[in-house]
């Protein structure tokens, strides 16, 4: 076991100690943020994205054992006991390795080969194979006619069919074939005949042909979907003869008659077995890498729009915009409780809708304007501007607002409400605290992904909801005044437990401190030591009950209060009194630097907000398409970040696409490193195609762009 974690410490770059480490604490039901957070002297610092790595490769290893352990039971049934093959099983490191070795052993279907045993013909397959010197292949078979042999030549045929599979079970052949196909495999991409008019969206794959290995996983995850829709044709191989170069030095040993007849088999193998099974192989892990890497990059996405500088807890009138239907307008009190709703029409009585948002900044003390982005989104933001309001007017994203309106959790929300209300609290709500309103939507929802409807579902529900988790601990939660859809992602909590929450807030009133969390029912200690730190109570009579300060270690903060003659409070309030902390005096056996640290941080700035601060952003002046002209140069925000490029955002009702290659005057080889979802960017505009849809822009200099 120790080699697992020596390689998997390798591979992070990490002490092998902290592997055994992270395996300790999670038998012991601890959760990646509180490992991350709370845990620091146990992992030596690591953050969550090393722990999770961890995990990920821990668990790789356990499929892997639990397939071992299969394996051997089969061969156990099978009364097979080679010690030489069940060494390499349990030595073997990776799953498709362990495979090879098993295959021979493997129950099948029918199969040629098997036919061919049924009639007798496995000692001449097994005699041509040794390559005798003499032996005459032909007459040979001849001896094997029977009533189910017609003659010789079926009985060659026969043989050849045993020794295919012999070759195609060999895991040294099938391993170096491998390779090749790693590392030399060709996609080929045609349009099926007739498809050309309705395939036109996968036009770039309809004669395309590219090394797999260096394939942009966008590109394989489009070809995968225009063979599946039935608008291509792929292969995906490597050279036909240089596969048979490798194959044959592992089967030929002489020069004579029975040697040609291996060769036959041996390219027959290559053709109907070796060559379909490891391409279907090679697609798998192609998928398997495409998938992550679009994962990663909705990942990467979310975590970004989770992340958004956040309104805060202010007054908010919100609009979710319509044409013929009107605009449903909301008043949210600081808390994000709806306070009043009405419908306007801007669009065809605007003066009575101008002098209904005037009576409503009169009656309710509103701090901002949040208009969703979606239809009629710029006209009713004009509406709003032209009205010379003293507050800001901010366009806010309303992807998934619909799903939310519809979903369970809204309906509770607002039972006597109908789905356009809704939307609009949702659209307020998003301005004031993006984090707490989008973890009530489903993450895919939200539409900053790269192919998410072709990945595997599984992986990605998974890793989202780490995204989520990551952030919403990351930011902390007001145990008070959090939904249960935001608790359920605080460390330990979960659906079941967040909503018993909730309930116990609601029948006995809000939270004293955090102590009394282990009140609720089925909340244990377990629990409470995970969840605590990442949950706040400003309520609380205990200041740090407020920060980020763990419970286990109030006595240690009252130590360092005591030493300086102060109260928590005042350690608190006063720098003077911080800087005299020695934090050498307070090492001990499980707390170290990492923590004492973080501690002096929280009593500097307790419960302090990661995200970055809120500021106002306000679209060019122009509203569609076709306001658009070449070399216009206009603000926008970033929508989408993917791998060959990023969408932005220029309040046209349509996005522009910034390429990889006009994103700066640098090479710039992923779009992360230079960009994020909801980053506000200056682009310069460079084609629009108003029939097609597309916007076309650069973040390039024009000296830049002109010298390229």
């Amino acid at each position: 076991m120790k080699i697992i974690q020596k390689s998997i410490a390798e591979i992070i770059g990490i002490r092998i100690n902290q592997v055994f480490v992270i395996e300790e604490l999670l038998a012991e039901g601890a959760t990646i943020p509180f490992m991350a957070r709370y845990r620091k002297e146990k992992t030596g610092g690591l953050d969550e994205v090393q722990i999770s790595h961890i995990c990920e490769a821990l668990e790789t290893h356990k499929k892997l054992e639990t397939r071992k352990e299969s394996i051997l039971n089969s061969l156990k049934e099978q009364n097979i006991e080679d010690k030489k093959l069940i060494n390499a099983i349990q030595q073997a490191e990776t799953m498709a390795g362990l495979e090879d070795l098993y295959l021979p052993f493997r129950p099948k279907r029918r199969t040629r080969a098997s036919m061919a045993k049924e009639k007798g013909l496995e000692p001449l397959a097994l005699s041509i194979w040794s390559q005798p010197e003499g032996l005459n292949p032909m007459e040979e078979a001849a001896r094997y006619i029977s009533k189910d042999v017609a003659d010789a030549e079926t009985a060659l045929s026969g043989a050849r069919d045993i020794i295919a599979e012999i070759i195609n079970e060999d895991a040294a052949i099938r391993a170096k074939l491998r390779v090749l196909f790693s590392k030399k495999a060709i996609i080929r991409s045609t349009v099926i005949k007739g498809k050309e008019k309705e395939g036109t969206t996968f036009r770039d794959y309809f004669d395309h042909e590219e090394v797999a290995a260096r394939a942009g996983g966008h590109r394989i995850l489009a070809m995968f979907r225009g063979e599946r829709e039935g608008f291509l044709r792929l292969t995906l191989r490597p050279d036909g003869d240089e596969a048979i170069t490798l194959i044959l030095p592992e089967v030929i040993r002489k020069n004579n008659k029975a040697s040609g007849e291996v060769r036959k088999a041996a390219e027959d193998a290559w053709k109907r077995l070796l060559c379909p099974s490891l391409e279907t192989e090679l697609r798998q892990n192609l998928k398997e890498k495409s998938d992550t890497e679009a994962i990663d990059v909705f990942a990467t996405n979310l975590e970004a729009l989770l992340m958004a500088p956040p309104l805060g807890a202010r007054p908010v009138l919100a609009v979710d915009p319509g044409f013929r239907t009107g605009c449903k307008v909301t008043v949210l009190d600081a808390s994000g409780n709806l306070v009043k709703d009405t419908l306007i029409h801007p669009h065809d009585r605007e003066d009575e809708a101008g002098n209904i948002i005037k009576g409503l900044l009169a009656a309710f003390p509103v701090s901002a304007i949040a208009i969703g982005n979606g239809t009629a989104g710029r006209e009713t933001e004009k509406f709003f501007r032209d009205l010379k309001l003293a507050i800001p007017v901010i366009m806010v994203n309303e992807a998934g607002a619909s799903i939310y309106s519809a979903s369970e959790i809204a309906r509770e929300e607002f039972p006597d409400k109908d789905l356009t209300v809704r939307g609009s609290v949702s659209i307020g709500r998003r301005l004031m605290d993006p984090l707490s309103e989008l973890v009530k939507i489903d993450a895919k929802a939200i539409g900053v992904g790269q192919y998410q409807h072709d990945v595997d579902q599984n992986l990605l529900r998974q890793r989202l909801d780490a995204v989520v988790s990551s952030c919403v601990n990351r930011v902390g939660v007001s145990l008070n005044t959090a939904s249960a859809p935001l608790l359920s992602y605080v460390a330990g909590l979960g659906p079941k437990l967040a909503k018993a929450v909730v309930q116990y807030r609601a029948e006995n009133g809000p939270f004293a401190d955090r102590k009394s969390l282990l009140k609720v029912p089925r909340l244990g200690l377990k629990t409470f030591e995970q969840a605590a730190g990442f949950l706040r109570v400003p309520e609380s009579s205990n200041p740090l009950d407020a920060s980020a300060v763990h419970p286990e270690r109030y006595g240690l903060v009252m130590r360092m209060a005591k030493d300086l003659g102060s109260g928590i409070g005042d350690l608190m309030r006063s720098g003077d009194l911080r800087s005299k902390i020695h934090l050498e005096n307070y090492i001990s056996e499980d707390v170290g630097l990492f923590t004492l640290q973080d501690i002096l941080n929280e009593l500097e700035k307790p419960g302090r907000d990661p995200r970055q601060g809120f500021s106002v952003f306000s679209f060019g002046d122009v509203h569609s398409m076709e306001d658009l002209q070449k070399d216009m140069k206009l603000p926008g925000i970033v929508t989408n970040v993917t791998n060959f490029g990023c969408f932005v955002d220029l309040g046209v009702h349509q996005d522009g696409l910034v390429h990889i290659s006009q994103m700066a005057d640098r090479f710039v080889k992923d779009p992360h490193e230079v960009m994020k979802v909801g980053q506000k960017v200056s682009v310069r505009v460079m084609d629009v195609d108003i029939l097609r849809k597309r916007i076309s822009l650069s973040m390039k200099t024009e000296s830049s762009s002109q010298d390229r």
